[in-house]
């Protein structure tokens, strides 16, 4: 395989054809993003598109106070940018913000539409990734509706540990509310009923998961829901 140490690690890239990979591969750079690094910005064009390799990204949206909700979280199973060839401009209502911080490989949105639209495994790939994060959008939306604040914080957990590497993640309760549109006090206490149980350990802005599978009998359904069609739409095996 091409890139032995690159490609694996995005699942879109690793599921591509090696032609295909090898025409996009000199179109890829790699950059190293810290947390809270702006990717887009509600209302601009796409400047390029990412692909993380270990680092995480949420998307979410602003309302005029200045409170967050997030909308989807992506990982190394996806990338951002999918209004680059959605059309409308390649604008979007949403902001892409690094969540947590890591490598990430970056190709210019003129190159990307190049090859989405000359590239037959490449826009199935994509519309199928799509079709995958419009459920977790849609689902995202179901839970925090109408779950608890436990819930949504558990599938928060168990999405963040899909698409990231590890057992530990650098997240502060205050960081956690912002995420899902609720208050602090709400996030601490899910997380001591979650550390009651042994489920995970909290100290100083990192959580670590001790029970993966406690921590999803203990979510709600909508994380399953998500993880199935992603699962489903995305196998982790290269395409030939």
């Amino acid at each position: 395989m091409t890139n032995p140490i690159n490609r694996p690690l995005n699942q879109l890239l690793a599921c591509l054809p090696e032609m295909e990979w090898a025409r996009l591969q000199p179109l890829l750079s790699r950059v190293e993003l810290p947390a809270g690094e702006s990717l887009h910005v509600a209302g601009s064009a796409f400047g390029h598109v990412y692909f993380p390799l270990n680092g995480l990204v949420v998307l979410h949206g602003l309302v005029e106070n200045g409170n967050s909700s997030v909308l989807s979280l992506v990982g190394r199973e996806g990338f951002v940018g999918v209004s680059s060839f959605m059309g409308g401009q390649s604008t979007t209502t949403s902001h892409a913000t690094v969540f947590l911080a890591g490598a990430f490989m970056r190709m210019r949105s003129a190159d990307f539409l190049r090859e989405f639209e000359r590239s037959l495994p490449l826009l199935h790939l994509l519309l199928r990734y799509t079709q995958a994060l419009i459920t977790q959008m849609a689902q995202t939306s179901v839970c925090n509706r109408h779950h608890t604040v436990q819930h949504a914080f558990s599938r928060l957990l168990l999405l963040c540990l899909d698409r990231s590497n590890g057992t530990t993640l650098d997240l502060t309760h205050e960081h956690v509310a912002n995420l899902l549109g609720v208050r602090r006090e709400g996030v601490s206490e899910a997380a001591m009923r979650l550390q009651r149980q042994g489920l995970i350990s909290y100290s100083r802005g990192h959580i670590q998961v001790l029970d993966r599978a406690g921590m999803e009998a203990c979510a709600c359904e909508c994380y399953q829901v998500i993880k199935t069609e992603y699962d489903r739409l995305l196998p982790m095996q290269q395409a030939v």
